[in-house]
């Protein structure tokens, strides 16, 4: 049992504070009570284990809009733990550990409980019936930062993921490309793991949605001419063919972002990480002209589209 102290009321401390003295299967959060930060035991029968500041907890009201971006607190925080209670020692530097935190998101969970299968169900995924979608779900996703664009997809069933830098990045960032290039890596996995499963590919990317919308149904023919990501859409295109023909069904579904949904953050998760990985992918110039740019004291670089024309 883990009791968030500091969000409990004094009636609601009164009417635990016995049930707590008498079991020893729990784990207790607070800030230290006493001046200057020192610490006391919020109960005779506690022992403290951990004490760090850091990145631990979410900003205030987050399940309101569902936001999993971590708040640094200027209190300290501490974990107690009954004094008949043992703990041991990697799983009290795995608490420390936690505290420190420095990541800006916090981690997503995908455990069996059933609250947290009861949590996912009421998810946009959930009530789109996705988690009892017969075939294989993956949630894909783009991250553009710093100058630096990466592209990840989660699979439900196996619970792994993949990514990638994409390169390029010299022409300007895109995070339409950053998510073209996380479709065109789960395209990729459904190929090499021979999947004849029908798909569903999760993704809270418009932009992509209606940039891809060309390519689908009949009587068109689309050009890759003046795409500034025809390198990649090329590929997707070519992966998707290969599955019609093989009579495969691909579903592409849009969902919100940052909303708490598991799937979705798994795949943020992932595109974060690929803007850190060494496998860089489209990386070939398209040897246009670059653009360069001040913008309240940011050098910005771009090939011509209608926000340098602007400038001009």
């Amino acid at each position: 049992m883990v009791i968030n102290w500091p969000g409990l009321n004094d009636l609601e401390k009164t009417e635990l504070i016995p049930t707590l003295s008498t079991t020893d299967n729990w784990i207790l959060l607070t800030h230290p009570l006493g001046a200057k930060n020192k610490s006391q035991p919020p109960l005779a029968e506690s022992q403290r284990i951990a004490r760090a500041e850091g990145k631990c907890s979410r900003h205030k009201g987050w399940w309101r809009e569902g936001k999993d971006e971590l708040a640094t607190h200027s209190m300290t925080t501490e974990v107690w733990t009954s004094t008949r209670g043992r703990i041991s020692e990697a799983t009290r530097i795995i608490l420390q550990e936690a505290l420190e935190e420095e990541n800006q998101k916090d981690t997503p969970s995908f455990g069996s409980e059933d609250f947290e299968e009861i949590h996912r169900s009421g998810t946009e995924a959930g009530l789109l019936g996705i988690y009892n979608f017969p075939g294989s779900v993956y949630a894909t996703d783009g991250s553009n930062d710093r100058r630096v664009m990466g592209a990840g997809f989660f699979k439900l069933d196996e619970h792994r993921g993949g990514c990638c830098q994409l390169g390029r990045g010299v022409e300007g960032n895109s995070s339409n490309r950053a998510e073209l290039g996380a479709t065109c890596l789960t395209l990729e996995d459904c190929k090499i793991q021979q999947n004849r499963k029908p798909v569903i590919l999760l993704s809270d990317s418009a932009c992509f949605l209606s940039s891809s919308q060309k390519w689908t149904g009949e009587g068109r023919s689309p050009s890759m001419h003046g795409n500034p990501d025809a390198d990649i859409m090329r590929d997707i295109v070519q992966l998707l063919r290969e599955r019609i023909n093989q009579g495969l069904l691909t579903i592409f579904t849009k969902i919100k972002a940052h909303q708490g949904d598991p799937l979705n953050e798994q795949a943020d998760r992932w595109a974060d990480e690929g803007r850190h990985s060494e496998n860089i992918r489209w990386s070939l110039p398209t040897n246009r002209p670059i653009f360069y740019w001040t913008d309240k004291d940011t050098t910005k670089r771009s090939p011509m589209n209608p926000t340098v024309k602007k400038k001009n």
